[in-house]
């Protein structure tokens, strides 16, 4: 029997089935809009803690009316929740694939004695909103822990999660030719990259996955992705690309006997070395004016200064690491024990968290980052007095700004930004007006009764949600960029005002203006 894992299926015949798959979904209106108002928000809030009792109760009961609404209950039971539902209503919600159709791509299989079927595959609506608009695909991946009732496979394929939605929000939208997802998983990455790439190149050292997101590729009527099997940047050796996206396996797993290795989150190397990997990989395979992006974990150990290695990972490319959070080893280890399925109290958790823990002593690790790494190969200009080269790596463990279209969105504006008020001397970004992003507030704070401020506060709504504290001059030169005064001209007030020496306001201000600009808080004039 022919499976959507199997790479001897007729491919035409496949491309057909598929195309019939997408009618019915389409019929149904199998969307995420749909499920959560099908289930409601009390079970959709059970279902992503991983109980599906309540979003049980309510198809049982929508399940036995007539109609779209009866057939969107039956693929969600079958295909989201990984229950078993009575064939003749699977087939009555697939009526132009047809069970023989779905068997045939490896959706379901027949129950013991016919009458029912179950889910082979994890298949569900997937929603997002990027710079180019909102979108909806369908997603295949392999059953997760809900639908299988324990752990995980080692050669599981992981739908769309947590990392995978942080990566496609930071990807950046503009335009590019050539794009390479590295390790891809499902496809999800090389999918949101044709939204803005000519050309897709999606590898991974899984022949499953590649069939997989084949198969989420074809069924979502995407063209241009060239799916290659192999390990890291060996299917691609000798090519360049204008951009690298890449959700590799981060996960920093004990490399001994007996700890399950997992193909979607393990890259089967020591500690971190598989960012360092990644990272030092890219810049034999950009672009001049390339771009690489990619999710990562790094060790903090005893001793050592993790972004001192991240910078040496980094090399002669430009980079901008954002460090999102930091786990103590403990806290680590239980969270991706549990993540395969296994569950505290039981005598194989405490045999993995000694391994684990064991693993971390030897080398000294205390705790585990996690992060954004961007890196760019520079398009050739010659440095200024500023420095054009953009190196920078900051914590930003808090709570980030609103982006509606992503995170990358913001970052594609301020690497913009950095490059051209790098380009600016003193006396030319003194001569330029700038105005402030409208999504910037100012808050002061005063004692009761008091007439000065105690504090002022420069806050960001969007981006990474930065505050910034003010001085008095800072806040008087901020508060006048209104596009009409040049930066110059307002030191210059603010120095007769303040009665100081007008160059060493300068001098001490100007600094500030251009990290404004870098971080979007402040806007050049449109580039003519």
């Amino acid at each position: 029997m022919n499976d959507v894992t199997d790479p001897t299926t007729d491919r035409r015949r496949t491309a057909e089935l598929v195309a019939l798959l997408r009618a019915d979904l389409e019929a149904t209106g199998f969307t995420v809009e749909s499920l959560e108002a099908l289930w409601g928000a009390d079970a959709a809030a059970a279902l992503h803690r991983g109980e599906r009792v309540p979003a049980r109760r309510v198809l049982d009961a929508r399940r036995t009316g007539h109609g779209a609404s009866a057939a969107l209950a039956t693929l969600a039971e079958l295909f989201v929740l990984g229950l078993p539902v009575p064939a003749a209503d699977a087939a009555g919600a697939l009526p132009s694939l047809g069970l023989e159709g779905a068997t045939r791509l490896g959706l379901v299989a027949r129950e013991a004695g016919g009458s029912s079927v179950r889910a082979r595959l994890d298949l569900r609506p997937y929603a997002f909103t990027d710079a180019h608009g909102e979108g909806h695909w369908w997603i295949v991946s392999d059953l997760g822990e809900l639908a299988l009732g324990g752990p995980l496979g080692e050669q599981h394929v992981l739908g769309v999660g947590g990392a995978s939605m942080t990566l496609s929000g930071l990807m950046l939208p503009t335009p590019a030719e050539h794009v390479l997802d590295l390790g891809t998983g499902c496809g999800i990455q090389a999918m949101h990259a044709s939204r803005f790439a000519s050309q897709v190149v999606a590898t991974d050292i899984s022949a499953r996955a590649l069939r997989l997101a084949r198969f989420n590729v074809e069924l979502n009527g995407i063209d241009g992705v060239d799916f290659r099997l192999g390990s890291l940047f060996e299917p691609v050796a000798g090519e360049r690309f204008d951009r690298i996206v890449s959700n590799p396996p981060f996960v920093i797993t004990p490399r001994v006997a007996g700890v399950p290795e997992y193909e979607y989150r393990d890259g089967g190397l020591v500690g971190d070395a598989i960012v360092e990997a990644v990272m030092c990989g890219a810049a034999e395979h950009l672009r001049p004016g390339g771009v690489a992006q990619l999710l990562g974990n790094w060790e903090v150990r005893d001793g050592d200064d993790a972004f001192d290695r991240l910078r040496d990972w980094a090399g002669e490319l430009e980079y901008w690491i954002v460090e999102r959070e930091v786990q103590r080893v403990t806290e680590y280890a239980e969270t991706w024990i549990r993540d395969g399925g296994t569950r505290p109290g039981s005598h194989e958790f405490d045999r993995l968290y000694e391994a684990w823990l064991d693993d971390f002593e030897r080398r000294g690790v205390r705790e585990i980052g996690f992060g954004y790494v961007l890196l760019r190969r520079g398009a050739g200009r010659a440095l200024s007095a500023h420095g054009a080269r953009l190196g920078r790596i900051e914590r930003r463990h808090g709570p980030l700004g609103a982006s509606p279209g992503g995170l990358g969105v913001h970052l594609a504006a301020c690497i913009a930004a950095h490059d051209r008020q790098t380009a600016l001397d003193d006396r030319a970004l003194s001569e330029t007006r700038l105005t402030v992003a409208g999504d910037v507030t100012e808050e002061r704070h005063h004692w009761p009764g008091e007439e000065h401020p105690t504090a002022m506060l420069l806050r960001q709504g969007g981006g990474f949600g930065r505050v910034v504290e003010l001085d008095t001059g800072l806040a008087a030169q901020v508060g006048a960029c209104d596009g009409e005064l040049t930066v110059g001209a307002v030191v210059s007030a603010i120095a007769q005002l303040l009665e100081v020496d007008e160059a060493a306001l300068g001098a001490d201000l100007l600094p500030a203006v251009r990290a404004f600009i870098d971080d979007g808080m402040l806007l050049l004039p449109p580039d003519e």
